[in-house]
């Protein structure tokens, strides 16, 4: 039920999806997020990236990430934050049911870590929820070093550990987290 592992208790801002030996964040230019084609040349080629991070980080069992034809299904919105027209991260929202919804997918190119951009598309997915009048937010992510820049990114966001939910089985691989939503306030 509590993640495993360490987990900061003062988060970088910046999140790095499993880089290692960076050479510093890359300049912060003005991105942003809106709705995207997770079929798109682009978007496959950062999830094919995700893809292959978790099925390196844990035992196929495991492996909870969406492909492709699991993004394109009715209950998913998947999102992109550009900058200057180029795909940089990626995320979406599953709804699980009238008040619940769920994190999915959510990966930055390797180029683009430590600027912020997965922050944005994760601020982006809460706010969605909100508007569509969910109540809570859950998401699934691993339980290994190579995800305690994500476990620290959610923390941050607000959200706690919890218990696995929607047909999830405790795990030692698995982190599972939610975050409770207030009612989106008027105007």
């Amino acid at each position: 039920m509590t993640p495993a592992g360490p987990v900061p208790s003062d988060p970088p801002s910046d999140i790095d999806f499993g880089a290692t030996g960076a050479q510093g964040p890359p300049s912060r230019a003005a991105g942003a997020v809106s709705e995207c084609d997770p079929a798109s040349a682009e978007a496959r080629k950062i999830l094919d990236e995700h893809l292959e991070f978790c099925r390196s980080e844990s035992p196929p069992e495991d492996v909870h990430a969406l492909d492709v034809d699991g993004l394109l299904g009715p209950a998913v919105t998947f999102f992109g934050y550009r900058v200057e027209g180029e795909l940089l991260a990626v995320g979406a929202l599953k709804v699980l049911g009238p008040d619940h919804g769920e994190v999915k997918s959510m990966h930055t190119a390797r180029a683009a870590r430590r600027c912020g951009a997965a922050s944005a598309v994760l601020a982006h997915i809460v706010s969605v929820a909100r508007r569509r009048g969910l109540r809570r937010l859950s998401l699934e992510t691993g339980s290994t070093g190579s995800f305690l820049p994500a476990r620290a990114m959610y923390l941050q966001a607000g959200f706690v550990p919890c218990g696995p939910f929607a047909g999830y089985t405790e795990s030692p691989n698995s982190t599972f987290m939610t975050l409770q939503l207030e009612e989106p306030g008027p105007g």
